[in-house]
């Protein structure tokens, strides 16, 4: 009987934040939440056992696929994160596929429609696209040879005669599957994540979870590493005490603001820095003239005088809340800088067990990388990503991809 073991959040699994955008997105409340995510992982790895705390690979897989019984009407269907649009792209049938989406997405799509319905879920589920078979290539990598496959960033390889490479090279699609879907209808469905059990299993399809595993307990801390993490921990917390003051007044719905502004800054300064976040005063310098820049970008694009007085208002309300609220900001960016740091020392400890091989295709070949990342769920706060953003997410943003959206 088939089971899905994980936690219930409300709403539906279209986008993940990243744990240290929660100070941006949630003021105080996002602060303590980064800060009990932290913590709870940081247990489970010094103690080996999982608390509240459910930790998931996040596999680089794309596109996004969902798929299973629509409650409406009991009919199998695939799509993308485009079935909870406002007007759903839900696929019945190859005529579907072809009236909703184009070129290889499509095709990608056709091949899950065929190969998944055998599954006969009587659930909805949403996983990653890992490969089809026309995705997969044999590649020498030191000298062994190896199944590769790309599906977005990374390059997984996978020996050729090993078990896995066996079950892959017998499968036509392989998919990893980390979120199952519950509601009346459509409209209405809650995501859990976990694990499953009891899915039936099919050699045209090779399926995995996301389930992170530590089998041989070496991602366990020695004193010396539990006592970074902690230090760090408590420098994320002292900074929030001080930032507390401008927290709850950023504001990530309106495009104009400071809050959303700092928070595209910030991806805007991973995508173009080549080493680790800067100085904190440094960074609040670049901000403020990022933030000029945008806002002035926004009054050259309109040309009716009284939209482009309206823009400068938003510029100068934006500059005096910085002006005023100089010494919180400094404190939001430094706790921003911490909780990614910490993040990121816990990110180290989790990659050091890996089954599958994980690389970056670049100009002179294969460079060794660690996963994407991984996903904690928490009873009370949601899910986020944890990604190494300076390593996996620069290179996201500028290594061409070989599916697109749709």
């Amino acid at each position: 009987m088939f089971s899905f073991k994980g936690f219930i959040t409300k709403g539906t699994n279209t986008h993940l934040e990243h744990l240290e955008d929660d100070i941006i997105n949630n003021g105080t409340r996002g602060g303590r939440n980064a800060v009990n995510f932290l913590k709870s992982l940081k247990k489970m790895l010094s103690s080996n056992v999982g608390g509240k705390l459910n930790v998931t690979v996040k596999w680089d897989g794309a596109p996004a696929i969902i798929c299973g019984k629509n409650p409406e009407n009991g009919k199998f269907f695939v799509g993308t994160k485009s079935i909870f649009n406002k007007n759903p792209k839900i696929n019945y049938s190859t005529g579907d596929i072809r009236k909703n989406h184009s070129g290889d997405l499509a095709n990608k799509l056709s091949i899950c429609l065929r190969e998944l319905s055998k599954l006969r879920m009587n659930t909805i589920l949403q996983g990653d696209l890992l490969f089809t078979s026309k995705d997969l290539k044999r590649t020498s990598i030191d000298g062994e040879d190896m199944f590769t496959f790309t599906p977005n960033t990374i390059t997984y390889a996978v020996p050729t005669n090993s078990g896995l490479g066996k079950k892959i090279a017998r499968a036509r699609l392989g998919i990893v599957f980390h979120t199952m879907y519950s509601g009346k209808d459509m409209k209405s469905l809650n995501a859990t994540f976990g694990r499953f059990t009891g899915l039936p299993r099919t050699s045209s399809i090779f399926i995995t979870d996301a389930t992170y595993k530590d089998s041989s307990g070496s991602v366990t801390f020695n004193r010396a590493e539990s006592a970074q993490v902690d230090s760090m921990i408590r420098m994320a917390e002292g900074s929030l005490s001080k930032a507390k003051p401008v927290l709850d007044k950023f504001n990530t719905n309106d495009a104009l603001s400071v809050g959303y502004r700092l928070k595209t800054f910030f991806n805007y300064y991973i995508k173009n820095t080549q080493g680790d976040m800067g100085r904190v005063k440094d960074m609040i310098n670049q901000f403020e003239t990022y933030y000029e820049n945008m806002l002035k970008a926004e009054i050259d694009k309109v040309s009716r005088e009284q939209t482009k007085d309206k823009y400068r208002t938003f510029l100068k309300n934006g500059q005096d809340f910085i002006n005023k609220h100089r010494q919180s900001i400094y404190f939001a960016v430094a706790s921003y800088i911490t909780l990614q740091k910490a993040k990121n020392f816990l990110i180290r400890k989790l990659n050091q067990i890996q089954s599958v091989g994980h690389f970056i295709r670049t100009a002179d070949g294969y460079r060794v990388t660690a996963p994407e990342g991984y996903v904690a769920v928490d009873r009370v706060a949601g899910a986020v990503k944890l990604v190494d953003r300076l390593e996996f997410s620069r290179a996201n943003f500028t290594i061409a991809k070989d599916w697109v959206k749709g």
